[in-house]
């Protein structure tokens, strides 16, 4: 064995095992890093002790090894708000940054079907027969009907908390149901078709000021974060169906902790858009002002993803490649 060809090869990975040791915190992914270092060292100095021990390497390897074995049997106390504040500026928005193309798809998809049941209600009696709807609606549609009502018989506040956890629920099913994708895209229909009924008979009753005034403070933000459920579930699904290059238990379990971290993330946005809708929304405000509230929640949103988001993908996609903090991952 060539030993110095041999220690010039592995330098870096052993560096960065040394600094990885040495940190006060680790993210879970550094400590994952850690324990596989660990390992793969332990692989290494054995084959060295074996073939061509040299004692000053061999020593400091085993000092290397010796503390690593240490921080990972001990661990360390988690900076709770540090992880806390990494997961909002970098994990959560880089999840969902990467998965946009699937969000963005359903959110198109989406809307068309929402468009195409409201011309056809809106523009074809027989529409109604069709789909099984009441002939008069008026109880739905009239100033004061149900559609209006539906957002003032409750108090806000125990309306807001009702439609957050509604929403965190149809949420949930969208992402951990994505796995089997037929039950993701029967939900996200019957949401379209729900929607799109209630907008043709508004649109036929000539009260489509009052559907958007009612729908739009709120629904901006609530039906994003439904996309990006449904998006992120069927990227879940798709993943078992076309793994890549990984093997299919790795893919989709790496996918399955991109989606568990959308999962907790959109827990704060469905709360804000709760929020809209309990206290925004059925508020005496003027009607353009209750759209801006929610344009401005939703401009602000959108922004996060897509600047956070895309500055978090690209740091870790150099992480990476790249060496850092201490040395380049060894990929052997």
């Amino acid at each position: 064995m060539d030993v110095d060809a041999y220690s010039t090869r592995h330098r870096q990975a052993w560096t960065r095992l040394n600094y990885l040791t040495g940190r006060r915190t680790l993210t879970g992914a550094e400590a994952d890093e850690l324990v596989r270092l660990y390992r793969q060292t332990s692989q290494q100095l054995a084959r060295l002790q074996t073939h061509s021990p040299e004692p000053e390497l061999v020593a400091g390897l085993s000092a290397v090894l010796a503390r690593a074995r240490g921080r990972i049997i001990v661990g360390s106390s988690p900076d709770t708000w540090a992880e806390v504040r990494r997961f909002f500026t970098h994990r959560f928005p880089a999840a969902v940054y990467r998965a946009c193309g699937w969000w963005l798809a359903v959110a198109v998809v989406f809307l068309t079907v929402v468009a195409g049941f409201t011309t056809w209600i809106s523009a074809d009696p027989s529409a109604r027969r069709t789909l099984g709807l009441q002939e008069d609606t008026r109880a739905l549609t009239a100033p004061g009907g149900a559609f209006e009502t539906y957002y003032t018989e409750h108090p806000n506040d125990a309306f807001a908390a009702l439609v957050w956890t509604n929403n965190a629920w149809v949420s949930a099913l969208a992402l951990f149901l994505g796995v089997l994708i037929l039950p993701v895209l029967y939900l996200l229909f019957m949401n379209a078709l729900n929607i799109g009924v209630t907008a043709g008979l508004m649109a036929d009753a000539g009260r489509l000021d009052s559907l958007f005034g009612f729908l739009l403070p709120h629904g901006m933000l609530e039906l994003t974060a439904i996309f990006i459920a449904g998006g992120a579930g069927l990227k879940l699904g798709w993943t078992l169906v076309d793994p890549g290059r990984a093997s299919r238990a790795e893919a989709v379990a790496r996918q399955g902790r991109a989606t568990a971290t959308i999962a907790l993330g959109l827990v704060p946005t469905l709360l804000v858009a709760g929020l809209l809708e309990g206290f925004v929304t059925p508020s005496a405000l003027p009607t353009p002002v209750r759209i801006a509230c929610g344009l401005l929640a939703e401009t602000l949103f959108l922004a996060y993803i897509f600047t956070a988001g895309r500055r978090a993908s690209a740091e870790s996609e150099t992480v990476a490649g790249l060496p850092a903090g201490g040395g380049q991952r060894n990929h052997e």
